[in-house]
């Protein structure tokens, strides 16, 4: 008997399985997909029920070779790609490819990799799912018809290039809308009272004026707010009433794809991106006491469902290490979601037992900063609540009661094992009702209300998922596309549309309203869902969505003149050859100014303007914050008192250079033929350089600091300069948002 071929996504997840089955198999990779739409035309015959064209993705010849030749082989080809629609897809598209007959395929899935669900899935395994394929391919086709077909309308009313994706730019709406709801946000005057009081022993109470003769306090105007105060001051205080009440706070559930996403960057500061290609590595295998092993369970998933055994596993941890007093009497388990696919388990440690302590010489900073965060969250869902007292004492003269808060831990249950995070809250000192209180101090204080503040990376990604708009393996794609477009730039780690970004969806928005629409949105993720169910036929699905598309886009494609037109603005300047009036307009570095006059004068200069995204660099001339901007050239840093100052600096990647002893960075760099690399910064000091853009994501296999991008007809890979290790970026490949 020949040996059995298991083919998976990754090299890194190829090597870790190969260990686990032993000789009679033999385990390859696909490095992602092998077949995709074509990137030039459509690709689609929408006269013929809108069948797709495929093909091999340029650079996966080698790859289906190699698999080919292995199938050839063997007995048996077993499918063990992903278990989502990406996944399923990947594996028809092998099977397709290879032209495997169906005798010969069976398909696998498991949730973890560990021996014992390699082992297990190996003994039950299924077919190809065709109902996750079309779901698969109705994504895709939405896509590429949205993508093909609106983008030259940006391209033919701003500057060729630029993409409108059917998810991404309803990301895109949401955070324009919310930067017009803060520019026209009309603050309003208010005004607080504080106090501080204190006890018989000197004790100091904090306290707000909460009521006024019974009634909420809400004070508009200064004048009152001081004869208040003027009024109160020398008068004697009682404690009225102590309200004190017991609050229990159940445990958080454990991690899906979105709250591990936003609490990574509450907590430690990290993209989503960045959270799920450390997430990737973690889940694919990584060296543990000479086996390589699977830290934690798949990482796309919207369901809180836990395994019986992992959850037995967690409570007998607990009450050795913990305590009984920290174990409730039976297992937690969470309600599902609504609208979970519920596909896999919710995201957990494969094995308790691997604390993070004992993993940490084996990880490195980020991957030992991620699973602690995973591992702690899941061992916290099994344990006892966290039990609070609240108290609440109403300090009183005259009519007017003043409030002040406290709390205390009277048992701390699961915030023990993972910590909450609350707003502070002091301890108040031993107090009673009817206690004097002696007035300190009482100051007026000025205040206005605030906007909603701008969408930062984990409430985004909250936003999209409460209305149903992506699904847990695009919420970093949408986040990513968007700043890659540079549609969007990060203020204070938070979002805020580029001046390119607002213009794509003043254009969009003006065409496209009810396309790129929340509700519309999500009721196609809805669609496609069906269509994964098997309710809804794919068909059926882009058939319905093409109709109404089609009409809009030919209507605005009459409009394009009008559409150009709308951008145009005029200004006060007058042209320096000819004096007619300049106008700014829209080219590939941005905006810029133009003759009025054109194309009898092409007299143009450049239109400065501030940029928002900063990388946290300081010009060197003048010791101000540097900013990126965009020139002729590409991306620099330009000094942000220009033109008081015009100091620049190459772009940095945040990736420190690798030579011994050098303490650059690699920034972004152009050669004399016009070609980008990237170089030291130390340079002529260090002369490091290489042509593949850096990024700061460390090598599963050998732990070397960054790995390089290599794009070749829309897929990414993230490959090791030092090892060779090639990483499958499913979150880098965005195609489907373009």
């Amino acid at each position: 008997m020949g040996k059995s071929l298991v083919i998976v996504e990754s090299k890194a997840k190829a090597s870790t399985i190969n260990k686990f089955l032993g000789k009679g198999y033999s385990v390859k990779a696909s490095v992602g997909h092998v077949r995709d739409l074509p990137k030039k035309g459509l690709s689609i015959d929408v006269e013929n029920d809108f069948k797709p064209t495929y093909a091999t993705i340029r650079g996966k010849g080698k790859v289906l070779k190699e698999l080919r030749d292995a199938a050839k082989k063997s007995d048996m080809v077993y499918l063990a790609s992903d278990f989502d629609r990406e996944g399923e897809a990947i594996a028809w598209h092998i099977v397709e490819s290879l032209k495997l007959p169906k005798d010969k395929v069976r398909r696998v899935v498991f949730n973890e990799i560990t021996k014992r669900a390699i082992l297990e899935a190996m003994e039950r395994p299924g077919d190809i799912d065709m109902n996750k394929v079309d779901a698969q391919q109705a994504r895709r086709i939405l896509d590429r018809l949205v993508g093909y077909e609106v983008s030259p309308v940006l391209w033919k009313t701003i500057y060729y290039g630029l993409s409108a994706g059917r998810v991404q730019s309803v990301a895109l709406r949401l955070i324009c809308e919310r930067e017009g709801e803060i520019e026209s946000f009309v603050p309003e005057e208010f005004w607080t009272i504080d106090a501080v009081f204190t006890t018989d022993k000197g004790e100091e109470v904090e306290a707000r004026l909460d009521r006024i003769d019974g009634k909420k306090a809400k004070i508009a105007e200064g004048e009152r707010a001081k004869g208040i105060v003027a009024a109160l001051e020398g008068e004697q205080f009682r404690i009225e009433k102590l309200d004190k009440k017991e609050r229990k706070v159940n445990p958080l559930p454990p991690f899906i794809t979105s709250t591990l996403q936003r609490d990574a960057a509450n907590r430690l500061r990290f993209t989503s991106k960045r959270t799920m290609m450390i997430a990737q590595q973690l889940y694919e295998g990584l060296a543990t006491d000479g086996e390589k092993v699977g830290l934690i369970t798949y990482m796309r998933t919207d369901s809180t469902r836990m395994a019986n055994e992992a959850v037995d596993e967690a409570r007998n941890h607990i009450g050795k290490t913990f305590g009984k007093d920290y174990l409730p009497g039976k297992p937690r388990h969470y309600r599902k979601k609504k609208g979970a696919q519920d596909a896999h388990e919710a995201i957990r440690p494969t094995s308790v037992a691997r604390t993070p302590e004992s993993m940490k010489s084996h990880l490195t900073t980020d991957q030992h900063r991620l699973y602690e965060l995973i591992w702690r969250r899941f061992v916290a869902t099994q344990m006892e609540q966290a039990v609070y007292e609240n108290t609440n004492a109403f300090i009183e003269a005259k009519g007017h009661s003043f409030k002040a808060s406290g709390s205390i831990v009277r048992f701390p249950g699961w915030t023990a094992a993972y910590s909450a995070v609350w707003k502070d809250v002091k301890e108040l000192p031993p107090l009673s009702e009817g206690d004097v209180m002696a007035l300190k101090s009482i100051t007026p204080n000025q205040r206005f209300t605030k906007p909603a503040a701008r969408y930062s990376e984990a409430t985004l990604i909250k936003e999209l998922e409460a209305r149903g708009i992506g699904r847990p393996s695009t919420y970093a794609t949408i986040v990513d596309t968007l700043k890659k477009r540079k549609y969007v730039a990060i203020e204070k780690r938070q979002f805020a549309p580029t001046d390119l970004g607002r213009t794509v969806w003043d254009l969009l928005k003006h065409g496209f309203s009810d396309i790129f629409n929340v509700e519309f949105t999500a009721q196609m993720e809805s669609e496609l869902d069906k269509v994964e169910s098997g309710e809804d036929d794919w068909v059926t699905v882009v058939r319905d969505f093409y109709g109404p598309f089609r009409s809009r886009l030919d209507d605005v494609e009459g409009r394009i003149a009008e559409l150009k037109q709308s951008l145009i603005k005029e200004t006060e300047e007058r042209c320096e050859k000819c004096g007619s009036v300049m106008v700014e307009k829209w080219g590939r570095n941005g905006r810029f100014l133009a003759c009025s006059a054109y194309p009898d004068c092409k007299f143009t200069k450049p239109l400065e303007h501030e940029a928002i995204e900063t990388f946290g660099v300081k010009c060197t001339e003048c010791g101000a914050d540097m900013v990126a901007k965009h020139g002729r050239f590409g991306p620099f840093l330009g000094c942000s008192r220009y033109p008081e100052c015009k100091g620049t600096a190459p772009l940095p990647t945040g990736v420190s250079c690798p030579q011994e002893n050098c303490k650059g960075i690699l920034v972004q760099r152009r050669s004399k033929k016009g070609r980008t690399f990237f170089g030291c910064s130390a340079y002529p000091d260090c002369g490091y350089a290489i042509w593949d853009k850096p990024v700061p994501v460390t090598c599963p296999s050998c732990q070397a600091g960054f790995m390089v991008e290599k794009k070749k007809s829309g897929e990414t890979e993230l490959v090791c300069l030092e090892c060779g290790e090639r990483v499958a970026d499913r979150e880098a490949a965005g195609d489907d948002e373009a």
